[in-house]
């Protein structure tokens, strides 16, 4: 596949030096379907990056196309800050009974700016409104987001930096397997709460990633996530999930904390909760915990109506029941089999591979190989990006709706890049 090397000079000279992917992947798009993106020369590539998990449904999913185009050709409202449309009342009609009604969950619904760090930001003002208290704990190689309450829960130093000023009350603590098994779990968290001289302060809250895909697809066990809730329930802290990129099915279950049991105070949710790649995010929490007085949080764009269009299409044609949560996990298993011939196959290289449902971590220790294999990856024609610390894990994050075709073609090329990078 022949590719454009050169960036237009208009991305060049007027766009700002802060932009990244279109450096990974230099080429001008033009259109997008199902699993695949296209660019202007017609080239074809294979989405296993999807938005950075905005796309689960894929690209213009006509069932989510359909009834876009059909509120849109009828005038529907679509700026309505948070006053109540049509849009928004079939949203969390639908949002109750495909998916707080069957869990048991009894969550307010909140909607902050459409997107994930101001669904932490909400997050975060709640938690310290409500219990008075300001420190919030997150975890070692943690990402939340880039305005700077989110940022000061971040774990990555080069993001943290970026903030220019100090980031406070904020502490880290391990992440599951951060200690390599040797210390039981919390103990380190545990011994600082109970000690008057520890100087932590108590805090409001925790908030946690079951899977960190920024920090390297770092997946927590579910007996970890268990005895996290219990920690927060025991020593009246909040318990916070992240669920912006996991959540809406990429782990298989809606919600990626359901296989562990629990039921946190606060979720966050974004990305994917549109269905269609459109600005969306929720805040969600336990009724009692609904202390807001009206607009003390609030946003401009916090009413996109089009996004409500099809986030409701996406809820009632995937989460009326289990298919596509079943098709998840058969297809995260083919994708898991991939994962252990490759790196079977490649010993030398000390690949270890990792993750939940459709979303895998394949690390690579020698440092610049994970990018490397993107980029030929790219030369090839599939779209995949490098995550963790280092950028030493290649992240995959195929459509939810993929076929095994694709996936099995994805996977080829994956192992292809890895063999001509060996």
């Amino acid at each position: 596949m022949t590719i454009i090397d050169t960036v237009p000079s208009v991305f060049e000279t007027v766009e700002s030096e802060v932009r990244s992917y279109c450096r990974a992947w230099p080429t001008v798009f033009a259109r997008a379907s199902g699993s695949r993106l296209y660019d202007e020369h017609g080239h074809s590539f294979l989405d296993f990056f999807a938005g950075a998990g905005s796309l689960n449904y894929g690209h213009n999913n006509p069932a989510l196309k359909r009834p876009l185009l059909d509120y849109l050709g009828a005038d529907g409202v679509t700026h309505g800050l948070d006053m109540s449309t049509t849009a928004k009342r079939d949203f969390l009609q639908t949002f109750r009974s495909t998916v707080l009604e069957p869990r048991a969950l009894p969550y307010k619904v909140m909607f902050p700016g459409p997107t994930g760090t101001n669904a932490v930001e909400a997050a975060l003002k709640l938690a310290r409104k409500v219990t008075g208290r300001k420190t919030v704990v997150s975890f070692t190689n943690a990402f939340h987001g880039m305005s700077l309450g989110s940022l000061a829960l971040t774990g990555n130093a080069t993001k943290r930096a970026g903030a220019g000023v100090p980031l406070t009350h904020t502490t880290q603590m391990p992440y599951d397997h951060y200690l390599g098994g040797r210390v039981p779990d919390f103990l380190w968290f545990e011994r600082l709460l109970e000690d008057s001289g520890s100087g932590l302060d108590h805090p409001a809250a925790v908030i946690v990633e079951t899977v960190q895909g920024e920090g390297g697809v770092n997946v927590a066990r579910a007996e970890w996530l268990r005895g996290l809730a219990d920690l927060c329930r025991r020593r009246d802290m909040l318990l916070i999930v992240d669920d912006i990129q996991m959540g809406c099915g990429r782990t298989g279950d809606f919600f990626s904390f359901e296989e562990a049991g629990i039921t946190p105070d606060i979720v966050t949710l974004s990305k994917s909760i549109s269905g269609y790649g459109m600005p969306m995010a929720l805040t969600l929490f336990r009724p009692e915990l609904d202390l807001w007085e009206p607009g003390e949080h609030n946003g401009t764009f916090r009413g996109n109506n089009p996004a409500f269009v099809t986030a409701t299409a996406a809820l009632d044609t995937y989460w009326r029941d289990s298919a596509l949560r079943d098709r998840t996990l058969q297809a995260g298993g083919r994708v898991e089999a991939a994962l252990r011939e490759l790196a079977a196959g490649h010993e030398r290289l000390g690949m270890s591979f990792r993750g939940r449902g459709l979303v895998w971590g394949l690390e690579l220790a020698h440092e610049g190989r994970a990018e490397a294999v993107c980029r030929r990856a790219f030369e090839l024609g599939l779209l995949i990006e490098t995550s963790g610390p280092r950028s030493e894990v290649i992240k995959l994050l195929p459509p939810l709706t993929a076929s095994d075709d694709e996936l099995d073609e994805g996977l080829g090329i994956l192992a292809r890049a890895v063999r001509h990078t060996a």
